[in-house]
């Protein structure tokens, strides 16, 4: 006999902006976000026996969303998302868990004519911050803030040898490459009590955030890097050292290969190993690395 093991559902892609007027000053500040409402709870019959009455519609959930943004603040990720997702365990009686994930792509202030402009902005890069709050009714709110889309390379000072050699494996070791990456970090909080919890811990998100971010890019930079897994490795535990309240730190990293040309059929130009200045940048297949570090 068939029965429904599992199932939640909820509104994708809400696309929402944000304004701060500064009437005294006249500076602007804004927030774009796309965010993702997922509900659980006892819905079943509406998958079983077309029974709608059990349904939050998805539209609403992006109304919600967008009401929430009015009345509530925007920033830090963590707090809007955890505001949000307990809405509809609270509101909804029949709803049991609520996960909101929110991106917040960039908006980086212009600078003109030497000082910050107060209206303008310009998206420098694909970065985004990323927030996923559950609110679980009885047992809190999880959070796990993220980095992502943080492409980053060096051009030296990454190595990969000693690795399992046998009748598979044609890879060439070597103890010079080209690293490259697009990074996505992410570290979970000890479990909330209530919003009025997140509301204490405000300013250890952007804390975190900079110090994830400035960990991940330092540690890249420096390590003189005998592979991806050890690298990503140091800078869990930095992150961890770091921010106290954190329980995990996970990355996920591709690699992204630069490959070197052989050139020497023209004229025995040389282009490989200590020679090599041009490259071919692949777009797959890519290695991908991952790993999450706890207490």
């Amino acid at each position: 006999m068939a029965k429904l093991s599992a199932a939640q559902y909820g509104k994708d892609n809400i696309r929402v902006y944000k304004v701060h007027r500064n009437k005294e000053t006249g500076v602007q500040d804004v927030v774009e976000m796309t965010v993702c409402v997922l509900l659980q709870g006892d819905i079943e019959t509406s998958y079983t026996e077309a029974d709608n009455s059990v349904v939050v519609a998805t539209d609403t959930m992006k109304q919600t969303t967008y009401i929430m943004a009015k009345q509530h603040p925007v920033t830090p990720p963590e707090l809007f998302a955890s505001i949000l997702a307990s809405h509809f365990v609270e509101t909804y009686k029949h709803i049991h868990s609520a996960q909101v994930k929110v991106v917040t792509h960039r908006w980086t202030r212009m600078t003109v004519d030497g000082e910050p402009h107060p209206h303008s902005f310009l998206r420098d890069g694909a970065e985004t911050r990323n927030v996923e709050a559950v609110a679980t009714e009885g047992k809190g709110i999880d959070v796990r803030s993220a980095i992502a889309g943080l492409l980053v390379l060096k051009s030296t000072g990454s190595a990969f040898h000693g690795f399992i050699r046998d009748e598979y494996a044609a890879l060439q070791e070597v103890n010079d490459r080209i690293l490259s990456t697009e990074v996505d970090c992410g570290w979970k909080w000890d479990t909330f009590g209530s919003v009025k919890d997140v509301e204490a811990a405000i300013p250890k998100f952007d804390e975190a955030w900079n110090s994830a971010r400035e960990i991940t890019l330092a540690t890249f930079a420096k390590d003189e890097s005998a592979s991806v897994q050890n690298t990503m490795y140091k800078m869990c535990e930095q992150i961890l050292a770091a921010v106290p309240t954190v329980n995990a730190v996970d990355y996920s990293l591709p690699n992204k290969h630069y490959f070197e040309i052989d050139l020497s059929w023209h004229k025995g130009l040389k282009n490989t190993g200590k020679d090599a200045e041009v490259y071919e940048p692949q777009s797959n297949p890519n290695g991908l690395i991952q790993c999450t570090v706890a207490r």
